[in-house]
């Protein structure tokens, strides 16, 4: 294969996916910064401020009300519900005298002079808080969630489910660290949420205690983890950052995500699959049927979505006997088409995983 081909392939998957998948909602939630605090606030409708730090326990607890807050008020023309990062933004946040975080600052429409906030940090408070200062009448938005809620009347269907890998989170209501938590775990819910077999699970234990005893619940949140394989479950000790559960899971349940939920490079590859194809383009062409049919017996051994990648290599493999070398080449120059293109997240999955496996087709021949 020319140089110019291999760098034209590797250039293209270095690009970012995001560029592919137009697909993606803006955050509820405005992201304000020293270009562009100005533009938003003090114009044409009131806005609610968060002054906040990432590092900040108060301001992760607050996280999920806030959200849910921006959700609320995201068809509203009048209101905008906003934060500002004071670690990046040191200035505007000394601009406006926060010393502390969360700092909660309300800028009536037209003017810079803002009004502290120093009502409850409940959705509920929040959103009256608003409604009073903006003249809206909004109500509190139900925000749908991609954690699955377990009782002891579905956890063992779901959590002994033998073709599941089930992470599972035991929390109390009134527990700080669960509600710090609470909106890094709906994240790594989000990001497998396209993931049949992987299950981001939590269960309310101080209510449902038998289940929290029978599996040596003792504080909250405990994390443990239910692979296909062991369903007697094992703790998970690792980072609580979105980044560590993600590494986890992709290490444990063979997935190939990024912490945007997007699918990686090396998704629906198959190491044993791929050894088979570097024979097949090394061959000639009377030995590429008898390649092909070890490539069928081999894919015919995997199981779940194995099975399903597996039978792209196969066909791809049909495909570039029946249509030549340049095959791959031109289907992955299709998809990438594709993939600029407004499509589901389902398909850009489908897409990228048909992309990942052609590539294997076209890096190896020589």
């Amino acid at each position: 294969m020319s140089r110019s081909l291999i760098a034209w392939v590797v250039g293209t998957l270095a690009l970012p996916l995001f560029l592919f998948v137009s697909s993606a909602t803006a955050d509820d939630v405005v992201v304000l910064t020293e270009d562009n605090f100005e533009k938003h606030v003090g114009q044409d409708r009131g806005a609610l401020v968060e002054f906040y730090a990432p590092w900040c326990g108060h301001c992760k607890k607050l996280a999920p009300d806030y959200e849910k807050l921006g959700a609320s008020f995201k068809k509203a023309k009048s209101v905008l519900i906003g934060k500002v990062d004071c670690d990046e933004h040191k200035s505007l946040c000394s601009k406006y005298d926060v010393s502390g975080y969360p700092t909660i600052k309300w800028f009536p429409k037209g003017s810079l002079e803002p009004k502290k906030y120093e009502g409850a940090r409940t959705a509920e408070a929040l959103v009256e808080f608003v409604n009073s200062e903006g003249g809206t009448n909004v109500k509190i938005a139900a925000i749908p969630s991609n954690v699955v809620v377990l009782t002891p009347d579905n956890f063992d269907e779901i959590v002994l489910d033998e073709t599941k890998d089930v992470l599972v989170e035991f929390y109390a209501p009134w527990c700080g660290h669960c509600k710090n938590l609470a909106p890094t775990y709906e994240k790594v819910a989000t990001v497998f949420k396209l993931d049949e077999d992987v299950v981001i699970a939590n269960l309310e234990a101080d209510t449902h205690k038998d289940l929290a005893e029978k599996y040596s619940v003792s504080g909250f949140p405990t994390l443990k983890f239910f692979p296909k394989s062991n369903k007697a479950g094992e703790d998970y000790d690792g980072g609580r950052d979105l980044d560590d559960f993600v590494t986890f899971l992709n290490e444990k349940c063979g997935t190939r995500r990024d912490a945007k939920g997007q699918l990686t490079a090396e998704a629906g590859k198959i190491e044993a699959v791929d050894t088979l194809v570097k024979e097949f383009l090394k061959a000639g062409n009377d030995e590429k049927k008898a390649v092909y049919g070890r490539m069928e017996e081999e894919v015919n051994k995997l199981k779940g979505s194995a099975a399903r990648y597996g039978k792209i290599y196969v066909k791809a493999a049909k495909s570039c006997m029946e249509k030549g070398s340049d095959y791959a080449k031109n289907e992955i120059q299709r998809l990438e088409r594709m993939l600029m293109k407004t499509i589901s997240a389902t398909k850009a999955d489908e897409f990228t995983v048909k992309r990942n496996i052609l590539t294997s087709f076209v890096l190896d021949k020589e």
